[in-house]
């Protein structure tokens, strides 16, 4: 069917002004902050050199409950702390190593600047993920957040998203785009929830039989970069 005369061709409103954040290898590098933790750990604990590479292979890039883990790192090492006391010690240092980029805060305050509700979607421990987004300032760019230990449900569940985005001062159902690392829980759980993505990469290919993401980049300032540029040419405006 064709547009009547005299009428603009028909063009699918743009999402709203609504950017969910992955808090870990998205907002901030995990990767490096686990290597400095695990360095430190075996500094603290007398361990060789060796026993990094290890920590690291035993974190799993996160995938590994922190139960589990300590519970592993102890028997690994013979460690004579208890796993929670390690597991302790880990949430009070750990968050010290996270740091975010200054030009991904002065991408948030630019966005903010002109009319976009920031939040960050992360699963995880309160405790650990909240002193992250207190210690690397994060929290001053964000509207609302939700970690799912607080909330009781974890990503990929759509849920989390919806909470994120109310918490935001914004209804899901209007759009909005999602950044992550994770194919199944940033991306699967974003479309699932009516969210336009962007997956970061990470040095790996998307091989998944899943719906591709709109857009795939290399870090999170890539991504920010195109969300400023698409929403300046477009002059999307909030709802």
């Amino acid at each position: 069917m064709h547009p009547p005369r005299g009428h603009a061709a028909y063009r699918p409103a743009p999402p709203q002004c609504l950017l969910l954040l992955d808090l870990d290898n998205t907002a901030v590098s995990r990767e490096s902050a686990v290597t400095r933790w695990a360095q430190d750990f075996a500094l603290e604990h007398r361990l060789d050199t060796s026993a990094v590479a290890r920590l690291i292979t035993i974190d799993n890039d996160g995938l590994t409950p922190r139960e589990r883990f300590f519970a592993e790192v102890r028997n690994r090492f013979s460690l004579k702390p208890t796993p929670e006391e390690l597991h302790r010690a880990y949430q009070d240092r750990y968050p010290r190593h996270m740091h975010c980029c200054p030009e991904v805060l002065d991408h948030l305050a630019k966005l903010r600047t002109r009319g976009w509700k920031i939040g960050v979607v992360t699963n995880g421990l309160t405790r650990t993920q909240g002193a992250v987004l207190e210690h690397t300032g994060l929290i001053q760019y964000l509207d609302g957040w939700c970690i799912s230990e607080t909330e009781g449900v974890r990503k990929p569940d759509a849920e989390l998203f919806a909470r994120t985005a109310t918490r935001c001062g914004r209804d899901i159902s209007d759009g909005g785009w999602m950044i992550g690392d994770s194919i199944e829980a940033d991306i699967g759980g974003a479309k699932k929830a009516g969210l336009h993505t962007i997956w970061i990469r990470r040095g790996r290919t998307w091989t998944r039989d899943l719906p591709p993401p709109d857009h795939i980049v290399d870090d999170v300032t890539e991504a920010l970069d195109h969300l400023t540029r698409a929403h300046t040419e477009s002059g999307a405006r909030s709802r």
